[in-house]
């Protein structure tokens, strides 16, 4: 350990973390650019094979950004696709970005730090940072715009230079220490631990988006919202915003243990996909997608009396026709991933001829996150944790994801030294309490 992390995780003060060296190498989860053709022609991409957990070269700061001491972060999809090289190696994004020139040039290098959620403490921030200083304790949003570029002031998500945080960029947070710009970084909800905090920015502020955001469905009281994997990542924090807003959320999952921590967030309609006879990918029969809609189109009015008014949708291809087919009239289905495949079929009348709206949604602009911060902040939205792998296992972490083997959110200690650290309002967690703010844990189990 260095002088810098000893500092950090003892409570130094900002002059002594300022005082502190920052390391020349520290410990990464990472790609390497000759391992981009290793999975070619194999089925099972297994990406404990390509994550790589080693020392990495600490790059300099330009002036907007902070180096923050990453104490945790978390699995997204997109570390999935990295590490399988899917759709394409992200080593093109980091050579796409490195033509800007300038500092943006740093970020192509024969090895990718993934990562797009983390919590931690800045350690050092460059000369035009103004708002956070040496010591602050922050989680990350996990999208990086250029605050240069017009579209970006209308809405962050518009603009040509928006980019996925440590996926289409270099230095992400699956790492002990992470390059952030100033413009993504939000304060640390001060009841939460390390691990819980890093687990909410990118899935809990891509769902806010969805569905309670002017750019998304605008949900309201009352509506019928169906949500798919409503006990992964988003899914259990689309049920949470559904329900904080006086929506009915339906969530469907895949086994019954799921259906016990979809229950546990507040989701009190859960469907099994055995009962709708949903196994695998039924896109390519269109007769299958639609004799597997009108049965989950039963049950849901069944429970609820009418139709969904939005189907949450990020599974993608295994759903997308479905999802339009159950879709109330004048209903809207928001996407914003496709876990399952890219290429979506269904049938156009009923998008046409019933008046139904699809919505494209990507993750969050700043003030949206901030919002959805506020809402964890308060305790209204809690995290949707399960599990914690150190950083030594984030191959296995990864695997997990991409095995649909998790529930919620499996967090990753990066510098934390055990979980349960890094609260500073102890007060407002008993209050809380520590059970409802992490209701899956005992669910998904801890490594």
């Amino acid at each position: 350990m260095t002088t810098l992390s000893e500092t950090v995780l003892s409570g130094g003060t900002p002059e002594e973390i300022e005082r502190a060296d920052v390391p020349r190498e520290y410990l990464a989860a990472h790609l390497d650019a000759a391992d981009t053709d290793m999975f070619r022609g194999m089925r099972d991409k297994d990406v404990r094979k390509s994550l790589r957990v080693g020392r990495v070269p600490t790059p300099e700061l330009a002036p907007d950004e902070v180096l923050v001491a990453v104490m945790a972060s978390s699995i997204n999809y997109n570390t999935v696709w990295s590490a399988m090289f899917e759709p394409i190696p992200t080593f093109r994004f980091l050579k796409q970005f490195a033509r800007q020139g300038g500092w943006a040039a740093r970020h192509d290098q024969p090895y990718h730090v993934l990562g797009s959620d983390a919590s931690g403490v800045i350690v050092r921030k460059g000369s035009g940072v103004r708002r956070w200083n040496i010591g602050d304790h922050v989680v990350v949003h996990p999208v990086q715009v250029d605050d240069q570029e017009p579209a970006t002031h209308d809405d962050a998500m518009l603009g040509q230079e928006q980019r996925a945080w440590g996926f289409e960029t270099n230095f992400g947070a699956l790492a002990e220490y992470s390059v952030v710009r100033a413009s993504q970084l939000l304060p640390k909800p001060a009841h939460l631990t390390w691990e819980e905090a890093a687990s909410n920015p990118l899935c809990a502020g891509t769902a806010y988006r969805m569905l309670v955001g002017d750019h998304g469905a605008r949900l309201k009281q009352g509506d019928v919202v169906l949500v798919w994997g409503a006990a992964g990542g988003l899914g259990g924090y689309a049920v949470q915003f559904a329900r904080n807003g006086g929506a009915v959320p339906v969530g469907v999952v895949g086994s019954p243990e799921k259906a016990e921590a979809v229950r546990r967030l507040g989701c009190d309609i859960v469907i099994e996909r055995s009962e709708i006879e949903l196994d695998g990918d039924p896109s390519d029969d269109p007769a299958q997608v639609i004799a597997i809609g009108k049965k989950l189109g039963t049950i849901i009015r069944e429970r609820t009396g009418r139709d969904p008014n939005i189907v949450f949708e990020h599974v993608g291809r295994a759903t997308f026709g479905i999802s339009l087919f159950v879709a109330s009239r004048g209903g809207t289905v928001i996407t914003c991933g496709s876990s399952t495949g890219y290429q979506h079929v269904y049938d156009n009348r009923y998008l046409w001829m019933r008046l139904k709206r699809v919505i494209g949604s990507h993750a969050a602009n700043l003030q949206e996150q901030s919002e959805c911060g506020q809402l964890i902040g308060s305790g209204r939205i809690v995290s949707t944790m399960s599990q914690v792998f150190p950083l030594s296992e984030t191959g296995e972490a990864a695997r997990l994801v991409q095995k649909n083997g998790h529930i919620g959110k499996v967090a990753v200690l990066c510098q934390a030294p055990s979980a349960g650290l890094g609260v500073t309002d102890q007060r407002l967690r008993d209050e809380i309490g520590a059970e409802r703010l992490a209701p899956l844990v005992d669910v998904g189990g801890t490594q």
